[in-house]
């Protein structure tokens, strides 16, 4: 027989618990409480990652206020980069001192979507169970000797987070983190559902409801594709400028019509527009982005998360005619596989992230932070 010693990597043997900053979420609709935390050290294939910028998203406000179901206390963010400090037993791909992505979408390689060539929710993710824990059912997070919940399996609100290995992605060394860290969530999310979910073709005309930063990154998408006509709607009319710098050709606020908003779309297209994107999160602009498909061949896409426990109703006869209505979640991308290619193509200056990033505060002002969020700016 021949056998081959593999060396034990003895540094495992010293990782030790990481007291930090975090910003706890201990019940629903309260500010964020800044804490010192416990962050365990990574168990087998799982990876511990100083946190150096995270984004906030309108999904870590409807887990807020419990649109998104969550447990609670919970560490909440999701949408990240940092740097690797130290990784556990098995976990081969990434070492200490890499700059990575965290994945709220992970890519195990193993289930039916992450084998098939038309699937990306791969069946490890917590977005649909809401467990908050990691893989193995525990949690890494101690605040005040209470165990602390995980965010869909990354838990960015905090200066270092633990989370599985196929829930990080490598990036390029030189690559800003800053700015990367919306390829995390909010960018990949809305550029993915022009490019990838409805694949916007060349000469097409598309709505996209809510051009919040998620909303403009499908803007930035359906102008990649080369869409002839991107029609941004949005009750708050201080976010056209922007929408108009990043592809818009049309701006349209629903507040200034006295009839319903697929209407006014039927009436600008005369038939209505090729694809439509719903970046809200609102049954009712759901319906309505629907509506406004053209009748036959028409695709809409939900990207905005649906709120908990609500059901839309709506006349079957819209899709009868031939209309596809479709789910996006992270736009469609393979994450493990894709987000190094799109920071890639961000270095070298494919699309612009400068736009989406509206404020830069310190960690502990995120109360500020999100405040800024809910009143639109």
């Amino acid at each position: 027989d021949l056998q081959i010693k593999v060396p034990f990597p003895f540094y495992l043997l010293y990782l030790q618990v990481i007291k930090c900053k975090a910003a706890v979420m201990w019940e629903a609709n309260k500010p964020f409480s800044i804490e010192e935390v416990e962050v365990a050290p990574p168990k087998a294939h799982e990876v511990r990652i100083k946190v150096v910028a995270t984004g906030i998203c309108r999904s870590d406000d409807h887990a807020v206020t419990g649109g998104l179901v969550t447990p609670f206390p919970i560490i909440l963010g999701h949408e990240a980069a940092g740097i690797v400090e130290s990784v556990g037993q098995g976990v081969t791909s990434i070492k200490p001192g890499d700059k990575v992505i965290p994945l709220f979408v992970p890519q195990c390689g193993e289930c039916s979507s992450c084998l098939s060539t038309k699937g990306n929710l791969c069946s490890k993710n917590d977005i649909g169970s809401g467990a908050g824990l990691l893989p193995d059912g525990t949690t890494r997070f101690t605040c005040k000797g209470k165990a602390i919940h995980h965010f869909i399996g990354t838990s960015t609100f905090t200066e270092y987070t633990v989370v599985h290995e196929s829930a990080v992605a490598k990036i390029d060394s030189a690559a800003p983190l800053e700015k990367v860290c919306l390829i995390g969530c909010g960018f990949s999310t809305g550029y993915g559902a022009a490019v990838q979910t409805a694949k916007v073709e060349p000469g097409s005309t598309c709505a996209i409801f809510g051009v919040g930063g998620v909303g403009l990154s499908v803007v930035m998408g359906c102008k990649a594709a080369g869409a002839a006509r991107i029609i941004a709607v949005d009750i708050n009319k201080g976010k056209f400028a922007k929408a108009k710098e990043l592809g818009a050709t049309d701006c349209v606020n629903p507040k200034d019509f006295k009839k319903p908003i697929h209407e006014v779309l039927m009436e600008m297209t005369g038939h209505g527009v090729d694809y439509s994107f719903e970046v809200i999160g609102c049954t009712e602009t759901m319906a309505a982005a629907l509506a406004c498909c053209q009748y036959n061949y028409g695709v809409s896409v939900i990207v905005g998360v649906p709120p908990a426990a609500q059901k839309i109703t709506f006349d079957p006869m819209l899709l009868f005619t031939g209309r596809t209505w479709k789910g996006s979640v992270f736009g469609g991308w393979k994450s493990k596989d894709s987000v190094p290619k799109l920071v890639a193509d961000y270095m070298k200056k494919k699309f612009v992230l400068d736009p989406l990033i509206t404020h830069t505060l310190p960690f502990t002002k995120i109360n500020e932070g999100f405040d800024l969020l809910r009143t639109g700016k």
